[in-house]
Parts: structure tokens; C-alpha cells; sequence
């Protein structure tokens, strides 16, 4: 299973709760330029979806390929 995150970039805020509340987020989430989140490396996810339910704007897409 491959997992997919999409953020998006008109929505996220850069509050940083996706990395926050993510149980591998210094392996997953890095910051832009414009101080947004983005996952760097979805290998690590499993798939636990916190990262969406804390995300105050909605910005955070999870799809697993190949289920």
C-alpha cells in the first residue's frame, strides 16, 4: 500500500499541527519557503489520518494507492 498526502497550499496556514500530532512527523512533514507544510516523505505514514483531523482549515488529503 502506498499512502498519498496531499496538502493544500491555498488552505494550509502553516500552524504546524499536521507535524505536530504525527508520530513520525520530523520523517514525514518539512516546511516550504512560504513557511507550509508538506509530507517530504510518505513512506513512513501509516495511515493513522491524524494529521487531517487536526488541521484547522481542511488542507490535508490522505489516499492510499494500490488498496
Amino acid at each position: 500500500m502506498v499512502v498519498k498526502i496531499i496538502v493544500d497550499k491555498d488552505k494550509c496556514i502553516g500552524c504546524g499541527r499536521c507535524y505536530d500530532v504525527c508520530p513520525k512527523g520530523p520523517l514525514i512533514w518539512k516546511r516550504d519557503k512560504d513557511k507550509k507544510y508538506y509530507a517530504y516523505d510518505t513512506k513512513y505514514c501509516h495511515n493513522c489520518k491524524l494529521c487531517t483531523g487536526r488541521c484547522p482549515t481542511n488542507a490535508i488529503l490522505i489516499i492510499k494507492e494500490g488498496v
